[in-house]
C-alpha cells in the first residue's frame, strides 16, 4: 500500500504523524494554521487496499481518497471515495441534512452543502479511524451515500442557488 497526504505544511508520500495532524482539528492555533493559506481542502490517499497493492492503477488496484473540506464556522465536510473495484463507492459525512440545499462557496469557488459539514472534533475522530484502519470507511460517524443525495445537492458554481457567504 502507498499512502500520501496533503495538509498545510505537509505534502508527502506518507501520512503525517497523528499527533501533528490532530492539532488542526482540536486546537484554535491549529485551526488558524489550517486556514493560513488560501486553501480550505486537504486530503489523505491510500493506493492498493484490499490486497491490491501489487496491481497497477486502472488494472485492478483499489485506491481510497479522503477529501477534507474545511470551513472556519461550519467545520469539516468529509468525502470518502473508493475506486478500482469495478464500481465506485462514495460517501459524505452526514451533518444536518435539513440544510442540504443551503450552500457555501469554497476557496475554489465550488458550492458545498452546509448539511454535510460536521464539527472539527467529530471529523478528527473519523480521520484518525481512517488512518488507523488503512483507508477503511470510518464507522464512528454517520455517512450518506453519494447516490442517496437528492439532485441538486452540489450545484455548479455559476448556479443561481441562494447560498450563504461566510
Amino acid at each position: 500500500m502507498n499512502k500520501s497526504a496533503y495538509f498545510p505544511g505537509y505534502w508527502s508520500d506518507d501520512w503525517p504523524d497523528e499527533n501533528w495532524l490532530e492539532r488542526f482539528f482540536l486546537t484554535p492555533e491549529g485551526r488558524r494554521d489550517f486556514f493560513s493559506s488560501d486553501n480550505d481542502s486537504w486530503g489523505l490517499t491510500i493506493n492498493g487496499v484490499d490486497g491490491t497493492g501489487h496491481l497497477p492503477d486502472l488494472k485492478g488496484r483499489v485506491d481510497v481518497d479522503l477529501t477534507i473540506q474545511a470551513h472556519r464556522d461550519l467545520g469539516i465536510l468529509l468525502f470518502y471515495h473508493k475506486k478500482g473495484t469495478g464500481r465506485r463507492v462514495a460517501y459524505y459525512s452526514k451533518g444536518d441534512l435539513s440544510r442540504l440545499h443551503q450552500c457555501i462557496k469554497t476557496a475554489h469557488d465550488d458550492l458545498m452543502p452546509i448539511g454535510l459539514f460536521i464539527p472539527f472534533e467529530t471529523a478528527w475522530k473519523a480521520i484518525k479511524e481512517f488512518m488507523d484502519r488503512d483507508g477503511a470507511l470510518p464507522t464512528c460517524i454517520p455517512w450518506v451515500a453519494e447516490n442517496d443525495l437528492p439532485d441538486g445537492t452540489f450545484p455548479p458554481p455559476q448556479s443561481s442557488v441562494n447560498h450563504a457567504r461566510y
